[in-house]
Parts: structure tokens; C-alpha cells; sequence
């Protein structure tokens, strides 16, 4: 369960480390890789942390050029933060323009977390926007608000679409680091970012209500600088059987759609 803003923990653990070092990872082999990065956290490990750094240890196998459209992942396990994690790759197809990868995240000889991600080279074809941007005031004219858990990413909060929410499920946000020119590690960066929220925020109604993420996948349409704001929308689509859905969009500063995601968690009434 992600923590509310009032529920971080004191000493700003974000400001400690660069979201750099998160996903500078350590290559033990031939397609092993370790997150060498450890901290403290009262708790487990970020869903986004995982997933943006087997993205980058899948992207460090592919042919030179090919960027990440879609990626799916499943949460396995609760993480810790204060232990490295093993990312194992496996090379499912290298064709002409699509790579195909599986990442398997460990902890103590332990699946964590698991990947599908696939790579293309970009091509140069018909590029249409259908809906717009939600209409919002740029973050320039916003107050700061803090990003709970996460290293280098600040944030703008807009009005809210759901009054009763929590924590927000509009938000801008944006890279503080310097990140060099680097379409995959601004689509890692991108992942990073892409879990801090939940759309099912707005449907908590003091009885049920959302716990850990199940499984999450990320589309990416166009290419983004994640060091200049984005704007990530999400909305509350079904809760059944215990789980409940929502979809999401990350539009760049000029409206352009850069990418798309959803995720299912647990969403349950606590019992006694």
C-alpha cells in the first residue's frame, strides 16, 4: 500500500540518494544484473523502483537503438529496500525492429517481481493524438508538494477531479537530477514514476479500499524528457472480487501523449 503524504516517514528520505544511482546497475554477467542501491524504508520495496530498474536491465540487452513500447509486470512478493535485487534477462526474440525480453527480479534466491517488456526500433510513420490533455493550470502556477518515497522527482497538484481522494490522482511531476540524452532512461525514469499513485484512491469510502499493486503495465507512444513536468491522470475504472482496476495517461508539458498505463491491486474490506 503506498503511504499518504501525511503518513511519510520523518527525515525526507527521498532527498538521501539520486534516482541515477537507483538505476545504475551493477552487470554481474551475461544478462544478470544487480541493484546495488540499499536503504532503509519502513516499507516494501517501491513497486515503481523494481520495475524501472528490470527495465533498464532488459534495455541493456537489446540491439543499440531500440526503445520500450509496452511493458507488463507482476508483483510476486514484498521487497526490501534494504537488500540489493538480482535482475536475470532472457532473450526471447531479436527480429528486425521488435526485441522481445523477460526479466525475473530476486531477493534471497526469491522471485520478487517478474517482466515482459519488448523493444522496437522506431519508426518513422503516422502519428495522430485523439483526446486532448486534461485541461489544468501549468505547473508553474502551482504550489510544491512533496513525492513521498521517491529520489529526485518533485511535484506540481493540480485541482483535483476526485475531492475525496487521499492523495492525488492528477498530478505534475519531473525529474530534479541532470539525465543525460537518453530515451531509455527517461522511459525508466517514466516507470519510476508511474506507480507513486493510484487511481482506486478515489473510490475508498472508509470501508474498503486499495492495498498492494498485483500487476502493471506501461505503454510508451512518443519519446518524453522526463526532466521537464509531465502530467500524470488517473482514473478508477471497475473493483470486483476483491481487486479493482484503473487506467492512467502521462502527457508531456504541450499536451502530447507520451504514455499510457494501468494497473489491478487488492481492494478489500478489512476484516476483524
Amino acid at each position: 500500500m503506498r503511504p499518504s503524504i501525511s503518513e511519510e516517514p520523518e527525515g525526507r528520505l527521498e532527498s538521501l540518494h539520486s534516482v541515477l544511482e537507483l538505476l545504475d546497475l551493477e552487470e554481474l554477467d551475461r544478462d544478470l544484473y544487480r541493484g546495488a542501491l540499499v536503504f532503509d524504508d519502513p516499507y516494501p520495496l517501491y513497486g515503481g523502483q523494481v520495475a524501472a530498474q528490470a527495465l533498464r536491465a532488459a534495455g541493456g540487452t537489446v540491439p543499440e537503438g531500440r526503445l520500450p513500447h509496452s511493458l507488463h509486470g507482476y508483483f510476486l512478493r514484498g521487497g526490501d529496500a534494504a537488500r540489493p535485487t538480482i535482475f536475470r534477462v532472457d532473450r526471447d526474440r531479436d527480429g528486425r525492429s521488435f526485441s522481445a525480453r523477460r526479466v525475473v527480479a530476486l531477493q534471497g534466491g526469491e522471485v520478487i517481481f517478474n517482466m515482459s517488456v519488448s523493444f522496437q526500433r522506431p519508426a518513422d510513420d503516422d502519428d495522430r493524438q485523439v483526446h486532448p490533455a486534461p485541461r489544468v493550470p501549468g505547473p508553474e502556477n502551482l504550489p510544491a508538494s512533496p513525492v513521498p518515497r521517491l529520489f529526485s522527482m518533485e511535484s506540481r497538484v493540480p485541482p483535483q477531479p476526485y475531492e475525496a481522494a487521499d492523495f492525488p490522482t492528477r498530478l505534475w511531476s519531473r525529474c530534479t537530477a541532470p539525465l543525460p540524452d537518453d530515451d531509455l532512461l527517461h522511459a525508466c525514469v517514466l516507470t519510476y514514476l508511474s506507480d507513486i499513485s493510484s487511481g482506486l484512491i478515489a473510490l475508498h469510502d472508509g470501508a474498503a479500499r486499495s492495498g498492494s499493486s498485483l500487476d502493471h503495465a506501461v505503454w510508451f507512444h512518443r519519446p518524453v524528457r522526463m526532466d521537464d513536468w509531465v502530467l500524470m491522470d488517473l482514473v478508477p475504472q471497475t473493483v470486483a472480487a476483491g481487486r479493482g482496476w484503473y487506467t492512467g495517461t502521462i502527457h508531456a508539458r504541450d499536451g502530447v501523449l507520451v504514455a499510457s498505463l494501468t494497473q489491478e491491486t487488492l481492494f478489500r474490506t478489512p476484516r476483524s
